[in-house]
């Protein structure tokens, strides 16, 4: 990375090592000066959050990873298990609705409040780095993503993790380029330490190409940054850390778990698993899929180019520290996603997407703001290609929820179904879909084998004796040998799951 130097661009001139100089008869900065660089943010954020509460939140049930972490506050039934590559952060977050309610639909209300809040907030980060129709068109392009939009409303980390990414580069570029500017290395240490908070490994990841540009670009060599990176860290993952000791054994022995858990971690090209996961599949594993809907990536395919135009758009602008640095952190975070875990869900990226986005974002302002006779013709393909991308985003957006609202409402089925057997707390349910239906029922969910383990097939047994259990199958799987003589019913099949059935054991009184 070379040295930021004193750019040309405006009258004054700025040097990234210091900030900008005006005097009383400057024109404002782009955007309508300080109060644009709020109402555009604001603005995006609030039309983020109305998206959320009419195309996504109305009648979507809770998840399978979303289930296990609002057990762990949530006053519906027993905490599932947690495994070791999770972390709790995101359960914070949804601890003040899911604490006092078992409404589904407040909990969505309130995420899509707080998930606008906190696109807001990310964007606030760059007030002063990029103009604000920059800054605004950044976060526009983020939030309009299907996956975005689907994942703002639930309780899932990888979201914040890309907001806090977003912050955190934007206030080291701040910190960097003022040394005086205390609420920037303030900014950057929460920052950090949020995103440690959502997943410890993304923070690691996100502080490593931070460092180096705070040990490579002369003017930005400060120890003061580089604690300020490390502390924010490890104050995010303290109790990842802690954790990993008291259930774990060390740090080690659960990092080593949790690559067990996900499939084992190495060299693996998992970039066209990505591409076929933004067809609609919010997890894709194993990724043996069709491509059978090319148009859906070809704004991934083509971003690396809309990128590498932004960088060069940059160049001998105030503006090209800033937008080399996202750039190259936003690449940064994702390779681990794209090179070492050999399946796909598109929102493993959004981090990086949430900084990608700013080069793209400087690109096209540039293509439609000079004044030439080319101007009309680039404003009209650029207005045409954001539109397909729209069309094609929300298809795919209406397309998932659906599918999800139809699995939700057949849960409640079966959740009611359960209960009219006798299933009724305090109770346990083990085998498929275990985790979602056990939750909704009221119910501890309790695995032999696989991650969780909690139990041996002699324990369900036991169990069964004071309290319903109820094992879910499908597919003709035979019943396990302690329940065989168990009552079985049919349950309506979910996808994926045909002959889908329960077994109740006799201590269950319909």
């Amino acid at each position: 990375m070379q040295e930021p130097r004193l750019l040309p661009g405006s009258p004054h001139g700025r040097s990234p090592s210091g900030p900008p100089r005006t005097g009383p008869h400057d024109p404002p900065p782009p955007g309508g000066g300080p109060a644009g660089a709020r109402v555009w943010p604001a603005a995006v954020a609030a039309v983020f959050v109305v998206a959320q509460l009419t195309l996504v939140a109305p009648g979507l049930g809770l998840g399978w990873d979303e289930t296990v972490y609002v057990s762990q506050v949530g006053r519906q039934g027993p905490a599932a298990f947690f495994s070791a590559p999770r972390a709790r952060g995101v359960t914070f977050l949804a601890a003040p609705v899911a604490a006092l309610t078992t409404s589904t639909g407040a909990l969505r209300v309130w995420l899509a409040v707080l998930s606008g809040v906190g696109l807001f907030l990310a964007l606030r980060a760059w007030r002063s780095l990029l103009p604000a129709p920059v800054v605004a068109l950044a976060g526009a392009l983020l939030a309009t993503l299907w996956f975005t939009l689907y994942y703002g409303p639930q309780v899932m980390p990888n979201l914040w993790v890309a907001y806090g990414s977003l912050a955190a580069v934007g206030f080291f570029l701040r910190a960097a380029r003022d040394p005086g500017d205390s609420r920037a290395l303030v900014g950057l240490g929460l920052a950090v330490g949020f995103v440690a908070l959502m997943r410890p490994p993304d923070a690691v990841w996100l502080v490593l190409p931070l460092a180096a540009a705070s040990l490579l670009v002369r003017a930005w060599r400060r120890p003061l940054l580089l604690c300020v990176l490390a502390a924010g860290a490890l104050a995010g993952g303290a109790e990842w850390l802690v954790e990993a000791y008291v259930r774990y054994g060390g740090l080690a022995a659960r990092l080593r778990r949790a690559g067990e858990i996900q499939g084992g971690l190495g060299w693996y090209v998992a970039v066209d698993d990505h591409v076929r996961a933004l067809g609609g599949r919010t997890l894709c594993r194993p990724c043996d899929v069709p491509w059978r809907h090319p148009v859906t990536a070809l704004w991934f395919l083509a971003l690396p180019l809309l990128v590498a135009g932004g960088v060069r758009a940059a160049a001998g602008t105030p503006h090209r520290a800033a937008v080399n640095l996202a750039a190259v952190t936003g690449l940064v975070l994702a390779v681990p996603y794209l090179f070492t875990v050999d399946y796909a869900a598109p929102r493993f990226l959004l981090p990086a997407y949430a900084l990608l986005a700013l080069p793209v974002a400087v690109l096209l302002v540039r293509l439609v703001r000079p004044r030439t006779t080319w101007r009309p013709a680039l404003v009209g393909l650029c207005a045409l290609a954001l539109v397909g991308h729209l069309v094609v985003q929300y298809t795919v957006l209406g397309s998932v929820t659906r599918r999800v609202r139809s699995d939700t409402a057949t849960h409640v089925r079966i959740a009611a179904e359960l209960r009219a057997r006798g299933v009724r707390p305090p109770c346990v349910v083990t085998g498929e879909e275990a985790i979602r239906l056990a939750y909704r029922a009221g119910c501890a969910s309790r695995q032999p084998t696989g991650p969780d383990a909690s139990i041996t097939p002699a324990g369900l047994a036991r169990t069964a004796v004071r309290q319903p259990v109820a094992v879910l199958l499908s597919h003709g799987r035979p019943a396990p040998a302690y329940a065989r003589d168990w009552p079985a019913y049919p349950l309506p099949d979910l996808p994926l799951r045909p002959d889908f059935r329960v077994l109740v054991s006799p201590s269950a009184r319909p």
